[in-house]
């Protein structure tokens, strides 16, 4: 038999045709295909490769796409398998009717499929999933397929069973309910599903709380809405979670903490939108009628509507001083008025102005509101005239005798003081020059600017000893004005007193003659002004300044001589002849004029 194989391969070898090798491998069947394979049991390249055992798998895979497709993804009981040529389980040519993939039920792994036996699966029959005369892996897997006669939901769930069923019983759910849009927390959780889910159908089932608690709703009786959770929670339905200062913009104080919420919300808020301003609630408690607009915060509070907080200072009258104590009513009179109440002092004080009105309304330029009598107003600070002196206790009408602010006031002394000027104007106007604000009697006048300054014995002398009347310009500015009955000259040098005196003392002299065109020297020294200066006049009349002229009666030479005595003569004696150096006789007979003669002296 042995040989006749190797004889029989080697005919095949040499017979190598397309057709011929076709007979040969029909005439060398080993046997009958499974019924399923017959189309294919003339045709052995459909699942035979030549010389190729290996390829056989593939070839399989290509016709049991379904298989191929669980191998490749690693799914089913071919991809979780351990990998085995095809023909190690599914041997053919054994006959139309053989079943070349037997299943041993006993022994089989469902799990190492897409569907483990869990639970009641692990007890329930295979024919009970498995059709007879269809393939095993067509057997549903959903839920439903099977188990459609026992949902009590009535599809209307979907088919993920598994989401809440398990499979050791039907009856348990396991259903997480975390995971929906309506998780179960205190109250909620351990009820029964029944308890919300009436009828089976669960995604019908109301989120809302007054789907189940609308008969519990008896304090609002669905005035506020349908959305209880914004103030209630599972915990407890008598309590409210909500808190108004932390949940809304509109922070709950005073009085109005303990109010009810129907007292404020009328309507369910989804729908009504409440105004936060006082007079929205409080408009027929406003005694000003709407006169002061609806900011009432802004002088009450929400501890007593009576009790007001409102900071005066940001308004245009700051209550300052003893307006701080005043009560509301004292200025105004009428609640309904209060922003047309007068903030003028003249209002309240018309009484009180003892200057009747004269110096305007703004009183508070001068008075302040600590005290009325005591004056604010400082006119070194608040005017360009700043009261100095004497003037510092003037009464204010001294000066402002008519309209304050209309009247404008000068600000010379000659304007208040024109009575008091006793130099009759011929000084001017301009009194400050002497005059200062600490007494009118008294002068700060310096003489050193006028055209006669005061030195010497004249700064200790009074005004009066000069200037005899109030007109002061009249005062002589010449010495001999004041001093003529002290010339002892008797105006024989001229009315030029300084010529020789000094203002120190009247004695104290000094005259200097070599400024004159007659130099005193000699015996001239010590003689008298008067010796020489005898006639009066102003100026001073000239004295002749030849000798002859003072000295005519001593010439012993009775002119014979000439007048030029100064030619023999010296200054410091008469009797001394220059040249000489001898003194002559103060008497000298004819003989000796006759030697003169005849020798003229130069």
């Amino acid at each position: 038999m042995r040989v006749r194989g190797w004889l029989l391969a080697c005919l095949l070898i040499v017979t190598s045709s397309g057709a011929a090798a076709q007979s040969l491998e029909g005439a060398l069947i080993p046997g009958k295909v499974i019924a399923g394979h017959a189309k294919y049991e003339d045709d052995c390249g459909a699942c035979h490769v030549r010389f190729d055992r290996a390829a056989q798998d593939r070839l399989c895979r290509d016709c049991h796409k379904e298989v191929s497709a669980d191998v490749a993804a690693r799914r089913g009981l071919h991809g979780r398998h351990e990998q085995k040529p095809c023909r190690s389980c599914h041997t053919d040519h054994k006959g139309r009717d053989v079943n070349i993939a037997p299943l041993d039920e006993k022994a089989f792994d469902h799990g190492r499929t897409d569907f483990a036996l869990r639970g009641a699966h692990a007890k329930v029959a295979c024919k009970s999933c498995h059709v007879p005369g269809r393939k095993h892996r067509a057997a549903p897997q959903a839920c439903a397929d099977c188990h459609r006669a026992d949902d009590k939901h009535r599809g209307s769930l979907g088919v993920a069973c598994a989401d809440c069923h398990g499979e050791a019983n039907w009856k348990d759910a396991k259903f997480d309910h975390g995971r929906t849009r309506f998780p179960l927390t205190f109250g909620h959780d351990g009820r029964r599903c029944a308890d919300c889910h009436r009828d089976l159908t669960f995604k019908g089932a109301p989120t809302a709380c007054v789907g189940c608690h609308r008969a519990d709703d008896k304090q609002h009786r669905g005035r506020l809405g349908d959305k209880c959770d914004a103030c209630h929670g599972t915990r407890d339905w008598t309590h409210s979670t909500f808190s108004h200062d932390r949940d809304t913009r509109y922070a709950l104080k005073g009085k109005h903490r303990p109010a009810k919420c129907e007292s404020c919300h009328t309507a369910p808020p989804a729908r009504e939108k409440l105004p936060t301003a006082c007079a929205a609630c409080h408009r027929r408690d406003d005694k000003h009628a709407g006169t002061l607009g609806n900011a009432c915060a802004d002088c009450h509070v929400e501890s007593g509507w009576r009790e007001t907080r409102i900071d005066h200072d940001r308004t245009r009258f700051p209550l300052l001083g003893k307006h701080h104590d005043v009560e509301c009513r004292d200025c105004h009179r009428d609640v309904k008025a209060y922003r047309i109440t007068p903030t003028d002092c003249l209002s309240c004080h018309g009484k009180d102005d003892t200057h009747k009105g004269r110096y305007g309304s703004r009183c508070e330029r001068c008075h302040d509101a600590f005290d009325w009598r005591r004056i604010a107003f400082r006119h070194d600070r608040d005017t360009r005239y700043p009261l100095k002196g004497r003037h510092a206790a003037v009464k204010c009408d001294s000066c402002h005798g008519g309209r304050l602010y209309e009247d404008k006031l000068a600000t010379d002394c000659i304007a208040c003081h024109r009575k008091d000027d006793t130099h009759k104007n011929e000084l001017g106007e301009r009194c400050a020059q002497c005059h200062d604000e600490s007494t009118w009697k008294v002068g700060r006048f310096d003489h050193g600017r006028t055209r006669f300054a005061l030195i010497g014995a004249h700064a200790r002398l009074e005004c009066r000893s000069c200037h005899k009347g109030t007109r002061y310009r009249e005062a002589p500015l010449t010495c001999i004005g004041c001093h003529e009955r002290d010339d002892k000259h008797e105006r024989t040098l001229g009315r030029d007193c300084a010529r020789c005196h000094n203002v120190r003392d009247w004695r104290i002299w000094e005259f200097d003659h070599r400024r004159t065109r007659f130099a005193l020297d000699g015996a001239h020294v010590p003689v008298t002004c008067r010796s020489c200066h005898r006639t009066a006049g102003d100026p001073i009349p000239a004295v002749p300044m030849a000798c002859a002229s003072c000295h005519g009666d001593d010439d012993v030479h009775r002119g014979e001589y000439g007048a030029v005595c100064e030619r023999c003569h010296a200054t410091r004696s008469w009797r001394e002849i220059k040249g000489l150096g001898r003194r002559t006789d103060e008497r000298r007979g004819p003989d000796d004029g006759a030697a003169t003669r005849g020798g003229r002296s130069p």
